[in-house]
């Protein structure tokens, strides 16, 4: 059957969804008056078929993943977001960790004997990590292991460090390239419209002064992700605004390399009160976001935060990417209620993971260069692929 026939069995009887899919299959922008409409009106599978589509024309069968791990310095925090489960008030910083310089460092080194090629730096808000620290680190990572691509902070982050040293963000983004930072990741992004980001993150950064940073950055010449929390307080509008306001940056600038949709969890946080929202709509948010954000290469489907089952259908609804190895360091989303308390994958689950769902593995650098590409039946170990001349696990 050829891809026009399948395209007008595809077709909706609803005159409005014909009209986004014609735009779909001509590779035209659709409208934030259009986006809402697939929130509100579409079906799943008609979804579905339109983020495929988009997810094959740019990737065809490949979905990526990197063998990274994380680093969270402190869950101890001066903010008090409201969606969050995972940090640690000041008052409460016994029941919450601080690491030092030395103990990060340790952290790193344990990996030294593994082919990984990201580590990832997000944590809490606390003065002592400050710029001098945060530089200091940076650097020893580098000098330590100067290959590993080093993803580190979000706009939360380098906002309170800056104010602190009474610098620009023009100035600070410089100095932490310098130091070695090598992309940041697209935590803290939240929700962008003013009203409800005070509500349930207020004192952090705005949404201008994030979007700032990554506009910075992107000047610099680097690249960075973006994420949206969702499934708490907002609505269809409210994502929309979002996801448009990440777009308009990216026709600017180009820097975004993914997106990562984070839903929230409703495990001991001050939204405890609020049912998180189904697998189903899950799916949708993927599926539109793919839709509407034609200028991001990729979606990612963060599977710690879905768990292993439902990141496998995530890849038939526009995502082409469902992040690293992780190897347990990351508790963000195990502290909030997700299915995964002890997030780990080895690289041959990864790809069987993905081959299960009959989409072709590919293993991948931060910023997407190919490392291997896994055909059906090609699972890796150490006669087949050693990245650094090292012990696969």
């Amino acid at each position: 059957m050829s891809q026009q026939v399948e395209i007008d069995i595809m077709l909706s009887s609803n005159a409005l969804i014909k009209s986004i899919q014609y735009k779909v299959f001509n590779s035209e922008r659709i409208t934030t008056e259009e986006g809402l409409y697939l929130y509100e009106n579409a079906s799943l599978s008609e979804l579905a078929f339109l983020a495929n589509f988009i997810r094959e024309k740019k990737h065809g069968n490949r979905s990526y993943f990197n063998r990274n791990f994380h680093i969270e310095p402190t869950n101890v925090c001066v903010y008090t977001c409201s969606f969050c489960s995972y940090s640690r008030l000041i008052k409460k910083r016994a029941e919450g960790w601080e690491y030092t310089h030395e103990q990060i460092m340790d952290i790193v080194k344990s990996f030294d004997e593994k082919p990984v090629t990201e580590v990832h730096i997000v944590g809490g808000v606390l003065p002592k990590y400050d710029l001098e620290f945060y530089i200091k680190l940076f650097k020893a990572i580098k000098q330590h292991r100067p290959e590993l691509h080093l993803k580190a902070l979000t706009p939360v982050e380098f906002h309170y460090i800056f104010k602190k040293a009474k610098i620009g963000y023009e100035e600070g983004m410089l100095r932490m390239l310098e130091a070695g930072v090598d992309s940041l990741p697209g935590g803290g992004a939240e929700i962008f419209d003013e009203v409800l980001r005070e509500k349930i993150a207020g004192g952090k950064c705005s949404s201008e002064e994030w979007l700032r940073i990554h506009e910075i950055w992107h000047q610099l010449g680097k690249k960075s992700n973006a994420t949206m929390l969702y499934g708490h307080l907002e609505t269809y509008a409210h994502r929309i605004d979002h996801l448009d306001r990440l777009r308009m940056l990216q026709d600017k600038t180009g820097g975004f390399q993914t997106f990562i949709p984070l839903k929230f969890r409703n495990k001991d946080n001050e939204l405890s009160y609020l049912p998180e929202v189904s697998i189903l709509e899950d799916l949708k948010n993927y599926a539109v976001s793919r839709i509407f954000l034609d200028n991001f290469e990729h979606i990612k489907a963060y599977w710690p935060m879905l768990g292993r089952s439902n990141a496998q259908l995530s890849l038939s609804f526009g995502v082409d990417d469902l992040d690293g190895t992780i190897d347990d360091t990351t508790k963000i989303y195990s502290m909030a209620g997700s299915e995964e308390l002890n997030p780990s994958m080895s690289t041959v689950e990864l790809v069987q993971l993905i081959q299960q769902v009959g989409r072709t593995a590919v293993e991948r650098d931060s910023i997407y260069n190919v490392i291997k590409e896994y055909q059906e039946g090609d699972i890796p170990n150490a006669v087949q692929y050693n990245f650094y001349n090292l012990p696969v696990v």
